[in-house]
């Protein structure tokens, strides 16, 4: 099956190129449904960190273009209200990838994802580049840096959407958590890959910091279009017995055999729309977590750089670069996080759970960071560190396995075309978040850091609250034994699974 259509949908899928120039070293002639899971999952990864890389030059310069500097900045970021126009570029960006990200959920489940994944990729390349053009040309105008950051949030929209629904479209429900777990780690290694490139490329002038991201997303969009299988059916891509497809699923039920019958894959159904999307049991109350979850966590992803070099450790102040490599560790912590949060959530069976525990141990770990990190550079690691599980933690189960989840939600009935609306609403609602939280640092980092920091407890307060409903109803089920059906986020009980041969 080289490629298959429907009216329903903008377009036909056919298998990748470089998919076919890889089975000619097959003795078999097609690769095995474990290679393309193994595939999928590296290609969706490497995409992911190259998104998330070519976000971090922004935090890594800001120190570079403010009035801070013994260079003098850069204009018009150099003079007083020069934090405040960074966050409002901030703002710019996010606000408009957070309306994006609503639009190109929509279209993915309608589009060929691996083209429009390729789109989204290349198109982030250009605009990240074009940011530090303005270095050559000596570009100083505050609305060409705009126009090119809110461009650059329109293609940095496309990623999320595409590359969960297609991750979930090749792995079962079953340790769902975990394989997402790990695979959440492209978010914490994409900033921290970003960090490194932009910080020792910041010594040969500040443009070099988005041109070494921005060729990297590139040429790794290429690869995408090449190799990356969107669908089992796409490829021909056949299971063995003793694997099963959570599309397939009324219920937790199997009604027939994977190439069967195309609608019993679920891939060429109408795809679900926006409002059914949100009416789906579970999607709003983890978007608006999520909401203020991301404001934490983007508020560190842009501003933690420059709090580190703005603020005395160990008695002495430290250089930018030194600041962007030490706020790596921030999400060296956020690998951990998210691999705990799955592994976590899977024992457990219960995301809200999970995700409501990590987001209140939050609290505490910040606020240490902010009254003992400045002690001593080793304090400030290890207080870091812990800031990173705690925050990124939630943020990563959120995102990934439990937008897959509601995606294959059971009252879909095997509609596998709502994958990408569903994790687009969860993360886009998230992104207004991020948003907000960035830019608010930049005028309340003007009163004081300690205000700041009181803002984001206080925002992983209010997200922590709005899981309560959902943490009861698991443990309910837990203590019962009878998920209600408000559990969505729960998975089937082990009793009612069937096994699965996953990637790990």
């Amino acid at each position: 099956m080289a490629s298959w259509t429907s009216s329903q949908f903008l377009y036909e899928e056919a298998k990748p190129c470089g998919i076919q120039f890889l089975e000619r070293f097959k003795r078999s002639g097609r690769l095995s449904f474990k290679q393309y899971q193994a595939l999928v999952f590296t290609l969706t990864f490497v995409a992911y960190i190259a998104f998330h890389a070519a976000r971090k030059p922004n935090s890594i310069v800001k120190g570079t273009l403010s009035a801070s500097t013994v260079r003098g900045g850069w204009s018009p970021f150099d003079g007083p209200d020069g934090k405040a126009l960074l966050g409002q570029i901030d703002l710019a960006f996010l606000s408009v990838y957070a309306v994006g990200m609503f639009v190109a959920g929509h279209l993915g489940d309608r589009l060929d994802l691996r083209t429009f994944l390729t789109i989204g990729m290349i198109g982030t390349g250009i605009f990240t580049a074009l940011f530090g053009l303005a270095f050559w040309a000596n570009f100083h105008s505050f609305y060409y840096f705009l126009a090119v950051q809110v461009l650059a949030g329109w293609f940095q929209s496309i990623g999320w959407p595409c590359v969960v629904a297609v991750l979930g479209n090749w792995f079962d429900k079953k340790r769902r958590g975990m394989i997402m777990g790990v695979w959440s780690a492209h978010t914490s290694l994409g900033n921290i890959a970003g960090s490194l490139l932009a910080s020792g490329l910041l010594r040969f002038g500040w443009g070099w910091s988005f041109l070494g991201p921005a060729l990297l997303i590139t040429f790794l969009g290429l690869v995408v279009y090449f190799f990356l299988p969107v669908n089992p059916p796409t490829v021909g891509a056949e299971r063995d017995g003793t694997e099963v497809d959570s599309t397939m699923r009324l219920g937790d039920t199997i009604t027939e055999s994977f190439l069967g019958s195309r609608m019993s894959t679920g891939f060429d159904r109408k795809a679900i729309g926006f409002m059914a999307a949100w009416k789906i049991p579970g999607v709003a109350p983890f978007a608006f977590c999520l909401f203020f979850t991301k404001l934490v966590s983007y508020t560190f992803l842009y501003w933690l750089p420059f709090y580190v070099s703005h603020n005395m450790i160990g008695g002495e102040y430290l250089s930018e670069e030194t600041s962007g490599n030490l706020s790596t560790l921030f999400d060296v912590g956020g690998v951990v996080g998210g691999v705990l949060a799955g592994y976590i959530s899977d024992q457990l069976d219960g995301r809200a759970i999970t995700a409501a525990g990590f987001i209140y141990l939050a609290i505490p770990a910040l606020f240490l960071y902010r009254i003992y990190g400045h002690i001593s550079l080793t304090i400030n690691i290890i207080l870091m560190f812990t800031s990173g599980v705690f925050v990124n933690g939630p943020f990563a189960l959120i995102t990934t396995a439990v937008s897959a989840d509601l995606g294959t939600h059971k009252s879909l009935k095997g509609n596998a075309r709502a994958l990408a609306t569903v994790s687009a609403i969860i993360d886009g609602t998230g992104s207004v978040g991020a948003a907000i939280g960035p830019v608010l640092t930049g005028y309340i980092s003007e009163i004081s850091w300690d205000a700041v920091f009181y803002m984001l407890m206080t925002a992983a307060f209010v997200s922590g609250l709005l899981l309560t409903k959902l943490v009861v109803t698991e443990v309910k089920a837990m203590v019962y034994g009878s998920p209600e059906e408000e559990g969505v986020a729960t998975t089937s009980s082990p009793a009612t699974r069937a096994p699965i041969d996953v990637l790990l």
